[in-house]
């Protein structure tokens, strides 16, 4: 990917308050995007956000910005950001813009762009619009702004959207789902989705109050829903991110089954009905467990670049429909046209009902190696991957699992942190070879 000035891997992201996310950028940004979307066909934008307080202030600025470029705007209101990929489709609209950060705290924000196919929006198109921000900054004439309206009906089209992607031969009657929306921008859709398709369900965590997003709760703190499918004996629990496009799950025992084993599943059904397109792409994270339980059922299998827009071109690349991150990006290309929480959850749910096994027994074809994520907070100014200390406890640690396992260290695409992965036969070894690597980064980087 070429060198970006404000776009990251996922957007523009950051601390609220601060560039880029402040009023005064985000205005820039929305004209900036409006402009090079002008010269691509119709002049019109879609805007949706999550929970977070900060997306009223972010929204007014985008749609100023948008309407200073004579873009047409439609405001969702709060919507996940899969439901925004699909709606600009459906509405043929130029560009769709999600104001997120994802399973952040609600302290950061972001924005990221869908392209009018509703995918992630091309490298030249950004770049275009990083040259167009450092332009100054006009506007059209009175009689040509936008127009801004809302979308009313929104939630609607996507709630039956999902509903969709269930087969109509079969329902979730009798089943009991604990769902939880990590008072994100599901809050109003995800619960409608299951109970409509016949489950009992029970809301966790969708009650946002604009500073309670990821708080404690959804695909990024499973401890809470895992209790509660316990407490009110549900048959799993469904967790979702801040914006929808994130997958945990809970089988009845309480266990959380990641993105790894959601995936295995979802093959495993798709390869038994002849469904299957190719192979499974995963990440430089994915448990090599993944790997032999694919290999176990002769699908092919490929890692991909940590980051579901990686796994993406490579989807594309391969001409396959599956992959997913173990962080629970998991992305069905027969489905969606990008990763989809909800839509993900379905696909499972499509497996527990043609199989007539519960979500434990549907996993238990695959045997995950202990595997441990160490995140180490580092300053931007030092580069701990290109330090000799940090590269001699890498080669220790390798040398320690003698074959058996992988190690692994990379940036975060959206944070100040370097994650340190370890995977090996035993958990203990793992975890302490881990903190080998994290202290040492720690050291180089204090």
């Amino acid at each position: 990917m070429p060198d970006r000035k404000y776009f990251g891997t996922d957007g523009v992201r950051g601390l609220v308050g601060k560039a880029p996310i402040n009023p005064e950028f985000v205005m820039k940004l929305g004209w900036a995007a409006g402009k090079v979307l002008a010269t691509q066909g119709t002049k019109k934008v879609l805007i949706g956000k999550d929970t977070r307080i900060s997306g009223y202030m972010l929204e007014s600025a985008l749609e100023a910005g948008f309407s200073a470029a004579g873009i047409d705007i439609g405001l969702m209101g709060p919507m996940p950001t899969p439901a925004v990929a699909y709606l600009t489709k459906t509405f043929r609209a130029e560009a769709g813009i999600v104001i997120s950060a994802s399973h952040n705290p609600f302290y950061d924000n972001g924005i990221k762009f869908f392209s009018t196919s509703g995918e992630k929006l091309p490298d030249d198109v950004e770049l275009q619009i990083e040259k167009m921000i450092d332009e100054e900054m006009d506007c059209v004439h009175s009689a040509k702004l936008g127009k801004a309206m809302r979308i009313d009906d929104a939630a609607g089209r996507y709630i039956e959207f999902c509903k969709s992607n269930f087969p109509s031969e079969y329902s979730l009657n009798g089943l009991k789902i604990v769902v939880d929306c990590a008072n994100g921008a599901t809050y109003h859709i995800a619960p409608a989705v299951f109970r409509e398709l016949g489950a009992e369900v029970i809301e966790y965590a969708c009650s946002p109050n604009g500073t309670n997003i990821n708080d404690d709760c959804g695909a990024t703190s499973m401890a809470n829903i895992a209790k509660l499918v316990l407490d009110k004996q549900a048959d799993l629990g469904i967790a979702l991110d801040g914006d929808g496009d994130r997958l945990m799950m809970v089988d009845h025992n309480g266990d959380v089954v990641d993105g790894d084993e959601l995936i295995y599943i979802i093959a495993q059904n798709a390869k038994q009905r002849g469904t299957l397109n190719g192979g499974v792409v995963g990440t430089l994270m994915s448990n090599m467990g993944l790997e032999l339980a694919l290999k176990a059922l002769d699908i092919p299998f490929t890692r991909a670049k940590v980051g579901d827009r990686y796994v993406m071109e490579q989807l594309k690349q391969n001409g396959w429909t599956l992959g997913a991150e173990n962080s629970g990006h998991i992305i069905n290309l027969d489905c969606t046209s990008t990763g989809d929480g909800i839509v993900a959850a379905l696909n499972v749910l499509e497996a527990i009902a043609q199989s007539g096994k519960s979500l434990a027994q549907l996993k238990a074809g695959m045997n995950k190696l202990p595997q441990i994520l160490v995140n180490v907070r580092f300053n931007e100014n030092t580069d701990p991957l290109n330090d000799d200390a940090v590269n001699e406890s890498v080669r220790q640690v390798e040398s320690a699992l003698a074959g058996k396992g992988r190690v692994l260290l990379r940036k975060s695409g959206t944070e100040p942190l370097i994650r340190v992965m370890v995977e090996g036969p035993n958990q203990g070894d793992v975890t302490r070879l881990a903190h080998v690597i994290a202290d040492t980064v720690k050291a180089v980087t204090a």
